[in-house]
């Protein structure tokens, strides 16, 4: 299968993982629409959970949507858009997840469902993955009921109160993971001072790569 990865990088589709796409078209208005990452990533840790309800591994999500097991990455969703000629606004939600096996690299750590112990390939968990996307999508009500999904986003994600880096093609920054706002933007104190952030690769920790996983959005 071929594939893309964030920002061009590469994507291998190995036999026995399942890879999902969905089509939304004017999902919600242009300025609500920032929020959908999240919300995908909600539907998926939803779809995902009773899967590891009976094993120790932490299920988590990464800002915005990297779902992580104990720190390591298991799924990854990109999201893409593009204006059709009649102005409406078509969107992909690309979803992988590791049933059975992983890449390896060392910067940004993997695993997979069968390495967690975890017997169920694409026919089991394709089924949950529809029906939670689905229901997270009726949830957020084009962008309306964001409030409720960033409350339950919060209480999945992954290194809030801690220290984490974001870095984009120029730079990069550090501080506190405080919060989310209404928006979907990632909310880090540094130095005192309240800053938003849109998109990048998070890394937790104040070193680069301490706990690396890069988000690229």
């Amino acid at each position: 299968m071929a594939g893309r990865g964030r920002r061009g990088r590469q994507w291998v589709s190995e036999p026995g993982n399942l890879y999902a796409s969905l089509l939304l078209v004017d999902p919600a208005p242009v300025p609500k629409m920032g929020t959908l990452p999240l919300v995908a990533a909600l539907g998926v840790h939803r779809a995902l959970r009773p899967f590891l309800a009976g094993s120790p591994q932490a299920l988590a999500i990464k800002w915005p949507n990297d779902l992580l097991v104990d720190g390591r990455k298991i799924c990854g969703i990109l999201l893409e858009s593009e204006t059709l000629e009649n102005g409406r606004h078509a969107i992909v939600i690309g979803c992988g997840i590791n049933c059975a096996t992983h890449p390896e690299n060392p910067l940004y750590p993997a695993t997979d469902l069968a390495e967690c112990g975890i017997t169920a390939g694409p026919e089991e968990v394709f089924p949950r993955l529809a029906a939670e996307i689905a229901r997270v999508l009726a949830e957020w009500d084009r962008g309306a009921g964001f409030a409720r999904i960033r409350e339950d986003w919060l209480l999945a994600a992954d290194g809030k109160g801690g220290s984490v880096t974001v870095k984009w093609q120029d730079g990069e920054t550090t501080g506190l993971f405080e919060d989310i706002d209404r928006d979907g933007y990632l909310l880090l104190n540094v130095g005192g001072q309240r800053q938003r952030i849109l998109a990048g690769d998070l890394f937790f920790g104040t070193a680069f790569g301490e706990r690396g996983m890069a988000y690229g959005g």
